[in-house]
């Protein structure tokens, strides 16, 4: 699976993963705004065994799947990827 690596110029060490590269019109409001402008990354391949600097793989991985992103914030921050968005992914 591939993966869009952005960071967030508004929020240090806040991280958007993307399923197709600047698709952000998969990002809800609530979640985009607040990210303010984003820079571009990397682009990587999220395989099951991948390990990742910080997060789980298989978490990253199924959030891609269903909701077509993945946000990654700060260690000190509650996850938000566990909210139900309504997006129909």
């Amino acid at each position: 699976m591939q993966a869009y690596v952005y960071k967030s110029l508004r929020k240090d060490d806040t991280y958007l993963f993307l399923a197709a590269r600047d698709d952000f019109a998969r990002l809800p409001e609530p979640v985009r705004e607040p990210l303010g402008r984003l820079q571009f990354v990397m682009e990587l391949v999220l395989t099951p065994e991948r390990k990742l600097a910080r997060g789980d793989a298989a978490v990253v991985r199924e959030n891609l799947a269903l909701r077509g992103f993945h946000l990654q914030l700060p260690a000190s921050t509650v996850d938000p990827m566990t909210e139900d968005w309504g997006t129909d992914g």
